[in-house]
């Protein structure tokens, strides 16, 4: 519903713009189209269109949500199981990163150019440095027992901090050939399907995880109530490692799919991402407290932080005041969180008998 209610109002009151009309030649070039005027003279040809509803924005949107969502997904393990992981924006640039400098090992102006074998090995650098880093995470948060407020917070300047040593803070790039025209790959409207075939496979995998499998039960239960876990015999500490393993295998998938469409890595890439990521779950239905949330509603969430950001753009606000329009969004949902927990114990004991 408030998907709909902000696209409704963003078509309402985007506006419209003049676009130039293209047509596509049957070897897939785009060439410009033209007509003529009163005097007969050439002229380019224009459509009008609304800034929101048409085909090019809601393709961007769909490949801006793509890399939030899939990291949306795995934030949300780490949420309903109670934790919190800071640090997924770095994950993304380090893993971003030393995928980059790999793939730029192989590409064609590294040492030893190879294109099968270099995507393969770059794969493998993002996934798994991903998957180490939220290892690292859920083994602190776990043996040294501090709150993953303070290891990831921690971790978070770290992993950064070694991006941009690594880097040396350059951009790096040139590339496998292949590779990035296989991540933008494209319909004719615009609309990637790599990103967008990712994230929803991401999303159903995570929904079913969480929603049909005893994994996904047993991530509720240490939400829900640690300490009963614990009585029951859970592995509390085995599932929260798995959760932050799950957040950094995340971001690790979403740093692949970037270094594709863009073709570059920096040690900048993802600031602020954390914001986003778990503003994107907490829109979405999670609680902070635990025991509650979904990979839909984090998709969903995703989504609506896209279409504010997109907004802002859109309605010609300055941007400066996207940070706290987001920021401002995440309390507004903490606090109907807040109110739905009061107003279900407050129902709950009105029903207990006397």
């Amino acid at each position: 519903m408030v998907v709909l209610a902000l696209g409704l109002l963003l078509t309402l009151f985007g506006g419209t713009v003049r676009a130039p009309r293209f047509e596509r030649q049957p070897d897939g070039t785009r060439i410009r189209v033209m007509t003529r005027d009163a005097e007969g003279n050439e002229v380019p040809a224009f459509d009008e269109r609304n800034n929101f509803l048409n085909s090019q924005n809601l393709a961007q949107l769909a490949k801006d949500t793509s890399f939030i969502a899939i990291m949306a997904v795995g934030m949300t393990f780490v949420i309903v199981a109670g934790q919190i992981d800071l640090s997924i924006g770095s994950t993304y640039a380090l893993s971003g990163v030393l995928g980059a400098l790999v793939l730029h090992h192989f590409g064609p102006g590294g040492i030893s150019p190879s294109t099968g074998p270099g995507i393969g090995m770059g794969l493998l650098t993002c996934l798994g440095v991903g998957l180490v880093a939220g290892l690292v995470n859920g083994w602190m948060v776990t043996a040294l027992r501090v709150h993953p407020f303070i290891i990831t917070l921690g971790t978070m300047a770290i992993y950064r901090g070694i991006a941009f040593v690594v880097s040396q803070g350059q951009s790096i790039g040139e590339f496998p050939p292949g590779f990035g025209e296989f991540v933008k790959w494209q319909t004719p409207g615009g609309l990637t399907l790599v990103p967008l075939g990712v994230m929803t496979a991401v999303t159903l995998a995570g929904g079913v995880i969480l929603a049909r499998s005893a994994p996904g039960r047993h991530v509720y239960a240490v939400g829900g109530n640690e300490l009963a876990s614990r009585y029951s015999g859970l592995p509390v500490a085995q599932i929260k490692r798995g959760v932050f393993i799950l957040s950094g295998f995340s971001a690790g998938l979403a740093a692949l799919l970037s270094l594709g469409y863009y073709g570059a890595a920096t040690s900048g890439d993802g600031q602020g991402y954390e914001l986003n990521v778990i503003a994107a779950v907490v829109v979405g239905g999670a609680s902070l407290s635990g025991g509650r949330g979904s990979a839909l509603g984090a998709l969903l969430g995703a989504i609506i932080i896209q279409m504010i950001n997109s907004g802002i753009v859109i309605l010609r606000i300055d941007q400066n005041y996207s940070q706290i329009i987001v920021g401002l969004a995440v309390i507004a949902a903490v606090l109907i969180d807040q109110l739905n927990a009061w107003w279900l114990r407050r129902h709950q004991r009105g029903r207990s008998p006397a």
